[in-house]
């Protein structure tokens, strides 16, 4: 598993050293013991792993469980956490390695059983709300700048075009917070940019859709505190929350941390205005695209 600089990812790779650690330790067997049966010269790697300075593979938690005695059961539990701690931190390699279409096709299902789906943007209009030519733009500088040697944009493009359906889910519910700079960003063509502009005003009026944009002037305060731009984030349901980082996603849900990303929700929230006034910030910078 990559490493990466999130707290909540190393925390939950502590969370399962520490599990390790106990289960050797409630076996009675020494650090220098346990290396001896598992044939590695040293006790380094058994102090590395338990202390989350390196991150425990499937391999090593069936080793754990296995010199340790420890249950069927018990090993299963521990892996099923292995692999939710693995799934935590994806980098875009990663994600992209098999090309576009697939790491598409790899969020589906997500958006296929959610109920409730709050999306924070602050640098990007999101997927849901794309037009095929600024998702095909978007997808084309992805594979580019991630060095995917596949080239399945078209491929890509189709299958989060179909993925758009689930906006007319009469069961969801979709809510879009954007920072006003999205709208202003020129990452495509004026053409381009003027379609999907024209498209957020005719989703907006969607039952299942709820679209508020944070203005450029809006006083950032909440609560008598300031409110801070944060990084594209997507809350599903109350569950999983995904975050977009500059090297990968990272996927969080421990409920504390979830809580923390509903209060900064909440927050930006705050600051959105939503119905006509989002729709006249919108139209006027539509207007002012050919000034």
């Amino acid at each position: 598993m990559p490493s990466s600089s999130s707290s909540s990812a190393q925390a939950a790779r502590q969370r399962l050293a520490d599990q390790l650690r106990e289960l050797r330790a409630t076996a009675g067997i020494s650090g220098v013991e346990f290396a001896r049966r598992a044939g590695w010269r040293d006790s380094t790697n058994v102090s590395k792993i338990e202390r989350a300075v390196r991150p425990a593979s499937a391999e090593h938690v069936r080793l754990w469980c296995s010199i340790c005695g420890a249950s069927e059961r018990r090993a299963n539990e521990l892996l099923a956490e292995q692999a939710a701690v693995e799934r935590m931190w994806l980098t875009y390699r990663q994600l992209n390695q098999a090309g576009l279409k697939g790491a598409q096709e790899s969020v589906r299902d997500r958006y296929e059983r959610v109920k409730l789906m709050r999306v924070y943007c602050a640098h990007v209009i999101p997927g849901l709300l794309q037009t095929r030519a600024y998702t095909a733009a978007a997808l084309e500088s992805i594979r580019v700048e991630q060095h995917v040697e596949v080239d399945d944009v078209a491929e890509a493009v189709d299958e989060r075009m179909d993925r758009q359906r689930v906006l007319r889910r009469p069961d969801a519910r979709f809510v879009f917070v954007l920072e006003e700079q999205v709208l202003h960003h020129r990452v495509v063509s004026a053409g381009v940019h003027a379609e999907q502009l024209r498209h957020l005003l005719a989703l907006a009026r969607w039952p299942s859709v709820s679209l508020g944009v944070i203005p450029l002037a809006a006083g950032r305060v909440h609560g008598g505190h300031r409110v801070w731009p944060e990084h594209t984030f997507v809350i599903s349901d109350t569950e999983l929350v995904t975050v977009e980082l500059v090297s990968g996603f990272l996927s969080v849900s421990q409920p504390g941390e979830i809580a923390d990303y509903l209060a900064a929700w909440k927050r930006l929230m705050s600051l959105a205005v939503t119905g006509e006034k989002a729709r006249q910030i919108i139209t006027g910078v539509h207007d002012g695209l050919d000034a």
